[in-house]
């Protein structure tokens, strides 16, 4: 069985205080109450990282990063690398976020080198893929979200591929209020999946947990999570508030 993974994405939002206080509610209403198969994984900004780290020691909620350069270290002003999310307790890091590739240039080839990087360094890459309105209104968002996978999945080892996350978030769903319906998500979970057998084998494609992204809630989150190609969602505004807990409690 593929492991369910629901993931909060903070993006840029919470002061070191407010993150305190959200994630002593987490962990006081969820630590603990996981079964084996569930893993929560909160992505802070990075000003938080530590106090997170500190605050989850010892639960079954784990810390995330939402971004990290690919060299080990450097003339990289403003940049962070794997080692300094180690030295803090990151064990899963969000690469290729539509926001990152949109707003910040990042290229297919860039998030391919992040990967290798974060999976060199032994920790899980969530990586993000997903179509714009005017790729899925042409048709062509297939051939989008297929090019996205195999290039961040480039000169990436079948096992290595094993533990890796795919998030799937249409880019005409995140952060608008409007979400795919259950049928399109699990439409293109399903074809990720079928990609990712093209590139290794069958049974790497059903080792790898693939999620949905995109204005989840709690309207909408357990409906697309029973979905049978969709292990997990990756959440953005909902995990900024007491709803994550609402979420997370639905797969329990």
């Amino acid at each position: 069985m593929r492991k369910k993974y629901i993931i909060g994405n903070w993006k840029m939002n919470k002061t070191n205080s407010e993150a305190k206080e959200l994630i002593a509610l987490f962990k006081e209403e969820l630590s603990g109450s996981l079964n084996e198969n569930i893993q929560v994984v909160v992505c802070p900004p990075y000003t938080s990282l530590d106090m997170a780290n500190s605050l989850l020691d010892n639960t079954n909620i784990k810390l995330g990063a939402q971004n990290v350069h690919y060299a080990p270290n450097g003339a990289y002003t403003g940049e962070i690398s794997i080692s300094m999310l180690k030295d803090l307790g990151v064990e899963f890091c969000i690469v290729g976020h539509s926001e990152r590739r949109a707003m910040f240039v990042e290229t297919d080839k860039l998030v391919n080198l992040k990967v290798q990087e974060i999976l060199k360094n032994k920790l899980k890459p969530v990586i993000c893929v997903g179509e714009t309105l005017e790729e899925r209104e042409y048709g062509k968002y297939k051939e989008v979200v297929k090019t996205q996978i195999e290039q961040a999945l480039k000169n990436i080892d079948s096992l290595c591929a094993q533990s890796c996350v795919i998030a799937y978030e249409p880019v005409w769903a995140i952060g608008t209020g409007k979400n795919a319906t259950v049928e399109q998500a699990q439409e293109m979970c399903e074809f990720i999946r079928y990609v990712i057998s093209q590139i290794y084998e069958i049974q790497v494609s059903q080792k790898v947990s693939i999620l949905y992204g995109g204005s989840v809630n709690i309207n909408n989150s357990k409906d697309i999570m029973s979905a049978p190609d969709i292990d997990g969602a990756l959440i953005g505004g909902a995990s900024l508030k007491s709803e994550f807990i609402d979420i997370v409690k639905t797969q329990i």
